[in-house]
């Protein structure tokens, strides 16, 4: 039986308005290698649709290969402010569902968000 003490914490109630300020969009996973000063991340460059590719920094580099990720349909939130993570700028952020970690010290399952079916890079997710 799961510690019910390891259920997430809901997050505040916000708005439509607020929530409709995120800007959801799909993106090709073009290249993803290892972040130099962290052991957890990777720097993905993303085709988001704009005609220039972006990086983003992700912590799933222990539940992903680098390998594996090319090619990929993600969701990231686009109009994320721009932020150094360990010396390399993310701009952006990829969407992933884990679960906490389970009884017994195992690790928690992380699950990126993917695309159902083929979409063009830069699509609105709503």
């Amino acid at each position: 039986m799961a510690d019910p003490q390891s259920k997430p914490e809901p997050k505040p109630q916000i708005t439509f308005e607020e929530f409709a300020k995120v800007d959801l969009r799909a993106a090709r996973i073009l290249e993803a290698v290892d972040h130099p000063g962290a052991d957890r991340l990777f720097k993905l460059r993303v085709d988001d649709g704009s005609g220039t590719p972006r990086q983003v920094c992700a912590g799933i580099r222990g539940h992903y290969r680098a390998e594996d990720l090319v090619g990929r349909t993600i969701i990231i939130v686009a109009n994320l402010a721009p932020r150094v993570i360990r010396g390399e700028e993310s701009r952006g952020m990829l969407l992933a569902a884990s679960e906490p970690p389970g009884d017994g010290g195992t690790e928690r399952r992380v699950i990126l968000l993917t695309t159902a079916a083929d979409i063009a890079p830069g699509s609105i997710v709503s």
